[in-house]
């Protein structure tokens, strides 16, 4: 079981308690503004915009909250100056960590990390340290449930998709990130139930984690999506079931 598929599951099954806490609006919040802010509010020109106000209104965020991010980060409206901060870091197991940040207080961040990582047996790596390791990419899954995958490759690929892979019960779609957001309608106009759309740091092997080097990198893992300023960690570790709900 790839890492980075299964622990966007686990992700998502915290999401309802994240909410609860308004843990998961600020971080969409904080998403969209960065997104606007790079890129500009027009979500046909800016796929990083439209996939974080897709995230957005997947969980029901008012769509005044959703406007109000997006004209902070054009500058229509005055707000918070963010900035977005990719840290590179090593966990247990030697497995590689992307750690997408988006933070009105890098110093206050870079310090959270490393004491999470430090506290965690991880460490921080340099710039490019563990980069080389991923590919940028759009991903999207679909329930594998009566699902065919020969037809379902057929019309991912026609929709714009690189590749799709079965992993357990579900089929997870590649595609170059200006594509991802083609795909998904594509696949959807063929009655595909997409979900998970989202830009990723795709690795492009994996290091197998096992004992306890499994369960410390799942600690790991929690505690840096604890902090306020972490979006998202990609990973490439591979884990196998009974492991992974052990861990």
């Amino acid at each position: 079981m790839a890492g980075h598929s299964k622990w966007k599951n686990i992700r998502n099954a915290k999401a309802a308690t994240d909410k609860k806490r308004g843990v998961l609006f600020t971080r969409l919040i904080r998403e969209v503004t960065m997104a606007a802010k790079l890129g500009g509010g027009d979500t046909s020109a800016n796929p990083r915009l439209r996939t974080a106000i897709d995230n957005a209104k997947a969980v029901s965020m008012p769509k005044d909250n959703i406007e109000r991010a997006v004209k902070k980060g054009t500058g229509e409206l005055e707000g918070v100056d963010y900035v977005d901060v990719l840290y590179e870091a090593y966990g247990p197991g030697g497995v590689a960590l992307m750690i997408q940040t988006v933070s009105d207080n890098p110093t206050r961040t870079v310090a959270d990390v490393r004491h999470k990582l430090s506290r965690n047996n991880g460490n921080m790596g340099s710039i490019n340290s563990v980069a080389y390791l991923f590919d940028r990419k759009g991903q999207m899954t679909v329930q594998a449930d009566g699902v065919n995958e020969d037809v379902l490759m057929e019309a991912a690929l026609e929709s714009g998709a690189d590749d799709v892979v079965r992993e357990d019960d579900i089929f997870v779609i590649t595609t170059e990130p200006a594509a991802l957001h083609a795909t998904k309608e594509g696949l959807e106009s063929k009655k595909y139930k997409v979900s998970d759309a989202e830009l990723a740091w795709v690795p492009k092997s994996t290091v197998k984690v096992e004992g306890t080097a499994a369960e410390q990198l799942i600690k790991l893992l929690d505690a840096l999506e604890e902090l306020d300023d972490v979006q998202k960690v990609d990973a490439n570790f591979e884990m196998d079931e009974d492991t992974m709900a052990q861990a």
